[in-house]
């Protein structure tokens, strides 16, 4: 019977070098040999390599997207929300009435080292407009709210002090919003109505972006929010409520110091312990927010990669299984290459690299998968994904692992075949 030798490499005797060209050429010749079987082969490392390269791009892309959303506004921005830091539920924050407007005037008081201090009053309210109406957030702030957020107005102007003072009827609109409300016609000027009373549109902010961005929202003098809108009240009835205190802080070395300062003002205030164990407010600045959110992201790609990467392990037991078959297959021909003179490290050496050489070139079709799916989120405009170095060389150096780890058994398995029991496998 006659035997295909030609995916075997020629004998090595003890004192001769491998030819590593040679040994790889002949790998490749063995799995264009076997194509259908080699592609099925490849297939479970494409997908590994392809999941692991594109998430990794993917969970990047938005970890640089939220990164990006919070330095747009600044990481010196200080916080002040009502409600103890202890309950955060559902809520728990938004139903407070634990933080008022005197609070924002005593924070003023203090001169403390920042641009501006901005309160806020919001609720959801139903905003009509002459051809549309949108139920929207409505914001009750002042002047400096627009520096402290980088807002921009395409369009008239934002609320003044005037317009505080006076409890003015206007209100600027976000991009969206105003979008919705009037189309593509002119908004400055218009009139709308929030909750039974008109109000004369100023101004029109330019996009914003990002989740829960400006974009969607209305903004009012907040002397008109605490006015118009329910639940505005202290529940003693002697003053307002604010949902939130922004500050900026002029240096990001006297974030703490300042944040830390607001904390024992407002204690005092509301006559809590000084250890912060009964705080009914929470503080919170944009450095620790980024700070948490790039480690939450940076875990989250991480364990999608890892699960990812389970298709590999599934692919390498693919490569295992396939090369146990081949071994079985060309008994007989391993069987003849020791009888000639072979020796086992010969044999050993073209299986690894048979093996290696699937998992090579499963791990490179891929790679060239997962840039294109990265490429695609990316040009779609959801994110700006994009596939680095190191993830590029961790995928396909893992790939390379798998097809040596599993390799390795079909390898020996054939090495350690005795010469004369091999030739008479039928």
């Amino acid at each position: 019977m006659a035997m295909d030798t030609t995916h075997l490499l020629p004998p090595l005797n003890s004192e001769s070098s491998v030819n590593w060209l040679e040994v790889t050429w002949m790998a490749f010749d063995s799995l264009l040999a076997n194509k259908v079987r080699s592609a099925l082969t490849m297939l479970g490392v494409i997908i590994g390599v392809a999941s692991v390269v594109a998430l990794i791009a993917l969970g990047s892309g938005a970890a640089d997207s939220i990164t990006g959303q919070i330095t747009s506004i600044g990481t010196n921005l200080l916080m002040v929300m009502p409600g103890s830091p202890s309950n955060r539920g559902p809520g728990s924050t938004a139903s407070a009435q634990t933080l008022t407007l005197d609070d924002a005037k005593a924070i003023e008081s203090l001169n403390l080292p920042v641009n501006g201090i901005a309160p806020q009053f919001s609720a959801n309210a139903q905003i009509v407009a002459s051809a549309a109406d949108k139920s929207a957030s409505v914001s009750g702030t002042v002047a400096a709210y627009k520096p402290l957020q980088n807002l921009t107005v395409t369009n008239g102007r934002f609320l003044n002090d005037d317009d505080v003072k006076s409890a003015s009827a206007v209100v600027v609109l976000g991009s969206t919003l105003a979008n919705d409300l009037f189309g593509k016609g002119q908004a400055v000027g218009q009139n709308v109505r929030i909750r039974e009373q008109t109000f004369r549109v100023i101004g029109v902010l330019g996009p914003k972006g990002g989740m829960a961005s400006a974009d969607d929202m209305a903004f009012v003098p907040i002397t008109v929010a605490h006015q118009r809108f329910p639940n505005a009240r202290t529940p003693d009835g002697n003053g307002y409520v604010v949902s939130t205190i922004t500050a900026s802080v002029k240096n990001k070395e006297d974030i703490d110091a300042v944040q830390s300062r607001i904390g024992v003002l407002l204690r005092e205030r509301h006559r809590l312990k000084s250890d912060g164990s009964e705080d009914d407010f929470q503080l919170m600045n944009q450095a620790s927010i980024l700070s948490t959110l790039t480690t939450i992201t940076n875990l989250l790609t991480v364990f999608l990669a890892a699960v990812a990467g389970i298709s590999l392990l599934v692919g390498g037991i693919g490569i295992m299984n396939i090369m146990l078959v081949s071994v079985t297959e060309r008994t007989r021909e391993i069987g003849l290459r020791k009888a000639v003179g072979a020796q086992s490290r010969d044999i050993l050496l073209q299986f690894i690299f048979e093996a290696i050489a699937i998992s090579l070139t499963g791990g490179v079709i891929g790679l060239a998968l997962g840039a294109a799916v990265a490429l695609l989120v990316t040009l779609s405009g959801l994110l700006s994904a994009s596939v680095s170095l190191g993830a590029a060389v961790l995928a396909m150096g893992f790939s390379v692992a798998v097809g040596v780890f599993f390799g390795i058994y079909p390898a020996q398995r054939a090495a350690r075949l005795n010469p004369i029991d091999a030739l008479r496998y039928e």
